[in-house]
């Protein structure tokens, strides 16, 4: 299961913060697009090598998309507008981080597209199942926020333990497991769908 089954534990944590942010007027949709913003950042500081850069930017924008649906869920504003804004800046946030680290050289491109296919097929069917009527569905293996944390930690052992495995070094690595578990998520999500949607 992934990370995302605690999201009420976390947003209990994040309270100090979902306040913060509140009383400086900051609105959820302005957090989106600053997790927009950090995301492409740090898809273009991971071009340039900067991996110490990228990291720090991938733990800004796994913050605010945290805490852009844990504020509009405070402020009772939470709506479709809100969540759909979310998902696709989300899966553009995918994008730039994902190209970012293999178009630096972390991994041959063949290892990026397997990594990009699988992160956005499985996030792609979660949502699909909401489409065809068998409910929203973020089961499987490896959600957006275990993606986000393992990016962290494999920039953070990038930097501090510089070695290389076969030619990948940990992030090049991070990349053949996002391709590898983020299709057999998909491959998970799909399964759980079409029984559903044989029971309807």
């Amino acid at each position: 299961m992934t990370l995302d089954q605690y999201r009420p534990q976390a947003q209990r944590i994040m309270q100090p913060a979902i306040n913060l942010v509140r009383r400086a007027g900051i609105t959820p949709d302005a957090l989106t697009v600053g997790s927009f913003i950090v995301s492409a950042l740090a898809g273009i500081a991971f071009y340039l090598g900067g991996v110490v850069s990228g990291t720090i930017l991938v733990a800004l924008n796994a913050a605010f998309d945290a805490l852009d649906g844990a504020l509009a869920r405070e402020m009772g504003i939470a709506g479709a507008h809100g969540d759909f804004l979310d998902h696709v800046i989300d899966r553009y946030a995918d994008i730039f981080i994902i190209t970012g680290i293999f178009a630096g050289g972390a991994a041959p491109w063949q290892i990026g597209v397997f990594a990009l296919t699988g992160v956005l097929m499985s996030s792609y069917l979660g949502t699909q199942a909401q489409a065809v009527g068998v409910g929203r569905f973020y089961g499987g293996i490896l959600g957006r926020a275990d993606r986000l944390l393992l990016i962290i930690i494999a920039g953070a052992l990038t930097v501090m333990v510089p070695v290389e495995i076969c030619g990948l070094n940990y992030l090049g690595w991070l990349l053949v497991i996002f391709g590898t578990l983020g299709h057999y998520t998909a491959i998970q999500r799909f399964i759980h769908v079409w029984r559903e949607i044989g029971k309807q």
